[in-house]
């Protein structure tokens, strides 16, 4: 299943290419490959390390940078904001997760919850068509609250 969802998210990147004149380069393939490689959330400096370590392919920082924005205009792509970081992962056949996000060490973890995502199926906007969304909650993850029970 994960080479069938490969091969079509590179379809997906080289007619978006030809359609929009951008040139079919291995680095823009090779970072699409190792993007739908990870599970979960990326930041550059992973995606980079994923890449020189585990791939054996090496891009600069421009360079992935900019394949970054072209996925996500391609809709290959998802960049979250948690806080002052930012995040990516992939969008195709990516399930629909909600995200909590502690704000005192950062960790961002994935769930998932039925009642949410049916009440946000459910929910009735005027004059909106939706298409995605994304759900972030903010707290203290368990090691934080922990360490502050401990500290007092």
């Amino acid at each position: 299943m994960a080479d069938r969802i490969k091969d079509t998210v590179k379809q997906v990147l080289t007619e978006y290419l030809q359609k929009n004149g951008h040139r079919k380069t291995p680095e823009r393939y090779a970072i699409l490959d190792s993007i739908y490689s990870i599970k979960g959330h990326f930041n550059i400096e992973t995606l980079l390390q994923y890449m020189a370590e585990k791939e054996k392919f090496r891009v600069s920082r421009a360079t992935l940078y900019n394949t970054i924005i072209l996925l996500i205009d391609a809709g290959l792509v998802i960049k979250h904001q948690f806080g002052n970081t930012s995040q990516y992962e992939r969008s195709y056949n990516n399930e629909t997760h909600h995200h909590m996000i502690c704000t005192s060490c950062g960790k961002v973890s994935e769930f998932e919850d039925e009642n949410l995502k049916q009440a946000i199926v459910q929910s009735k906007l005027k004059g909106f068509q939706s298409t995605h969304y994304s759900l972030y909650i903010y707290g203290l993850c368990s090691k934080c609250v922990a360490k502050r029970k401990k500290n007092k």
